[in-house]
């Protein structure tokens, strides 16, 4: 099996770096913690014409008919700039929602860039950012409805909420619930392997650039051992995420557990970014943690995201059942 990126896969990530680096990414998600989303606005209508809302849904759609492969390169780009909103729900999950469903218009708005949010228990019970959302949708024993707000709760990341919802209008039954969650824990593993990067490279600087007693601290050897700790658990989640997408395309022989995949990915992403962020911050120290500083966007971010579609205990207990 080959894991290895294509030039279109390079040429993806480039152009979603790109345009998220000129955007200055952490100035849009400090602006939506204000409660100003329009910056946000302009940033998700450019991911809409370089086609990334559209990459799950058909070319008869006006999407790009791409796979999970290319879901997680760009996912893993908006991540490395901890963008806000409701991404991987419009991205990832309710597309597959809506292919399930065969809801042709629906389709068609959310490869134009349509915000979505979407519940599906028992991996995400709560919808995100449904402040932000056109449509929350709600799946429950494979009925597929359009939700209304019960109450919003503010996370631990300040760009992100998440909603009770309830079941209002039907749209479609027999829907595959299921798979469209298990789009979206990959999609999130996938954010939070950009989260982790872009910490260890913020780590990686300062380390370089701070000095005491005359030294680089980056030259101190327990601050060299933290930092390739963190350099490795990323490298090690990445193949998994890139395997388990590949899986769940139908890349991988019959037999093979695609949502045993999905969980391990999930579970190794989260640990990753999870060590991203306490290194990091023991790297920087207390000024890391303060709202003044890109850090703490990332930290909160990568701890709101660790049980986001999915706690690693519920994935954790996925990949013991099929074992």
């Amino acid at each position: 099996m080959d894991f290895l990126l294509s030039d279109i896969h390079d040429d993806l990530a480039s152009s979603v770096d790109t345009l998220l680096t000129k955007a200055d990414a952490p100035a849009v998600a400090r602006a939506w913690a204000d409660g100003d989303h329009s910056p946000a606005a302009g940033v998700f209508r450019q991911l809409a014409d370089i086609g990334v809302f559209g990459l799950l849904v058909d070319e008869e759609h006006g999407g790009a008919g791409a796979g999970a492969v290319e879901m997680v390169v760009a996912l893993e780009e908006i991540g490395r700039h901890a963008l806000p909103g409701p991404i991987v729900e419009s991205v990832a999950v309710v597309p597959i929602l809506l292919r399930s469903a065969t809801e042709s218009d629906a389709l068609d708005a959310a490869a134009s860039g349509r915000l979505s949010s979407a519940a599906i228990a028992p991996l995400s019970p709560r919808a995100a950012d449904t402040d932000a959302a056109e449509r929350v949708y709600v799946v429950d024993n494979g009925v597929l409805s359009l939700a209304t707000v019960d109450d919003t709760a503010q996370s631990v990341d300040p760009t992100r909420t998440v909603s009770t919802v309830r079941a209002a209008e039907v749209i479609a039954d027999g829907v595959d619930g299921d798979r469209a969650a298990q789009f979206g824990a990959l999609a999130t593993a996938a954010q939070l392997l950009g989260l982790g990067s872009t910490m260890l490279r913020i780590a990686s600087d300062y380390a370089l650039s701070r000095k005491q007693f005359g030294r680089q601290i980056g030259s101190f050897q327990a601050v060299k051992h933290h930092l390739a700790d963190v350099a490795i658990a990323i490298e090690m989640a990445r193949p998994l995420i890139h395997g388990a997408a590949v899986g769940i395309d139908g890349g991988v022989p019959e037999g093979v557990d695609a949502s045993r995949d999905i969980s391990a990915a999930k579970v190794a992403a989260a640990d990753a970014a999870y060590l991203a962020s306490r290194r990091s911050l023991q790297v920087l120290g207390a000024i890391g943690y303060t709202s003044e500083h890109d850090l703490s966007l990332y930290i909160t971010k990568t701890r709101a995201l660790v049980s986001a579609w999915g706690t690693p205990a519920q994935h954790r207990a996925r990949i013991l059942e099929s074992l």
